[in-house]
């Protein structure tokens, strides 16, 4: 394992966590009651995560069973030392009073007098960062508890847009920040930037499912990358820039640990077979001849279409081969919400795009027509299969 210093928190951190949603029934409710094998599972992967040096474990009180599963695992069960692991979790509270019950609660289900990194969960919108920043607000009230020894270091988590993420840097509220970075989606590198210029810590969320579902990637990526796996390369390829700290990297299993073994040692930058490796990636964007437009001056269309990432996804699909991933991520889009801006590329919504900031001669129309016929799944319609049962049942 590998520490790095986790901003100015001054915690040196291993660049691996173990994160707490993927337990087994974790979303399921009601959070306190823990099936056996629920809890069973993580005390195999705290166990064997401390064993292989992770320091830094990271949940949240909208993973439902998580915290719940945690603290039992690390006081009752495993009976670790408080003092030889960092223990991070979230909240999205909208008022001060709240905040301080969410905290008081979070406290007790984890067992613990104090979390190591409190992070605001969610600030996806400029509205958020506003409401979560106000006087007397959240974020204030998080503040206070850091300086009554609950809280030690305060940060927020994030699925925004670039600029909100610079704008919730900017502050000067927070020490350590969340959010997504990895080799298929890199347009977050400018908060990296600014997030090492503030000293703040930098942790990757979900490297290895929202960087790409590498665990089952396809032939033309692994055949790029030789002698390691995807998930392998992509970890050093985070861990190759200094501002980065720590990744999430989704364990589920013993044998995820294995592979984890793989991404050591690290190097800043990255060594010359792993350049190579990213030179043969990179030239892969050459296989489309419009998947090298971004389309970041059309990021609040009025369409209310998220086109940059939509144009991302079409990127994937036809430089790297990931049209499976791109249609998980795609079907995201069917409950519109700030965790996955944006709507399906329908014709109706496509008819309100501003074509003025399209560049000429870039079929903009014909790509977001194709993209959907693509990547889009009908909802199946269970009533319809439940009443063809019943009538074979009559027939009989």
């Amino acid at each position: 394992m590998e520490y790095r210093r986790f901003g100015k928190t001054n915690k040196n951190i291993s660049v691996i966590t173990l994160g707490g949603m993927r337990f087994k029934h974790v979303w399921d409710n009601p959070r306190q009651e823990i099936p056996t094998d629920t809890q069973d599972h993580c005390n195999q992967l705290v166990d064997q995560a401390i064993k292989s040096g992770i320091n830094h474990f990271e949940t949240a009180y909208g993973y439902i069973k998580s915290e719940t599963a945690f603290g039992r695992s690390l006081n009752d069960e495993l009976k670790i030392d408080r003092s030889s692991y960092y223990l991070m979790t979230k909240g999205n509270p909208n008022t001060a009073e709240e905040t301080r019950r969410l905290v008081e609660e979070q406290l007790k289900t984890l067992k613990t007098d104090y979390f190591d990194f409190y992070a605001w969960h969610g600030i996806n919108t400029d509205d958020l960062l506003k409401s979560a920043c106000k006087s007397g607000g959240p974020v204030e009230e998080l503040l206070k508890m850091k300086e009554e020894g609950i809280i030690k270091h305060v940060g927020f988590s994030t699925h925004a847009p670039l600029q909100t993420i610079l704008n919730a840097i900017n502050t000067e509220y927070f020490e350590f920040v969340n959010l997504h970075y990895y080799y298929f989606y890199q347009r977050n590198e400018a908060a990296v930037k600014l997030a090492q210029q503030k000293d703040m810590g930098v942790f990757i969320i979900s490297p290895n499912d929202k960087g790409g579902q590498l665990y089952k990637a396809p032939e033309k990526i692994k055949k790029a990358i030789p002698n390691t796996t995807p998930i392998q390369w992509n970890a050093r390829f985070c861990l190759s820039n200094p501002a980065i700290h720590t990744l999430s990297f989704g364990m589920t299993e013993l044998a995820h640990f294995e592979e984890m073994k793989g991404i050591f040692p690290t190097h800043v930058p990255l060594k010359e077979s792993d350049q190579k490796i990213k030179f043969n990636l990179d030239q892969m964007i050459n296989d489309d001849p419009y998947a090298s437009f971004d389309a970041y001056q059309l990021e609040e269309d009025p369409s209310e279409l998220d086109i940059p990432l939509l144009l991302h996804w079409r990127k994937l699909w036809k430089c790297y081969d990931l049209l499976a991933f791109a249609k998980y991520r795609y079907k995201e889009l069917k409950t519109p919400n700030h965790w996955v801006p944006g709507v399906y590329a329908t014709p109706d919504a496509i008819d309100k795009i501003d074509f003025s900031k399209v560049p000429d001669n870039f079929p903009l129309r014909e790509m977001l027509n194709e993209l959907h016929h693509a990547l889009y799944q009908a909802p199946i319609d269970f009533s319809n299969l439940k009443n063809s049962k019943i009538s074979l049942v009559k027939k009989e």
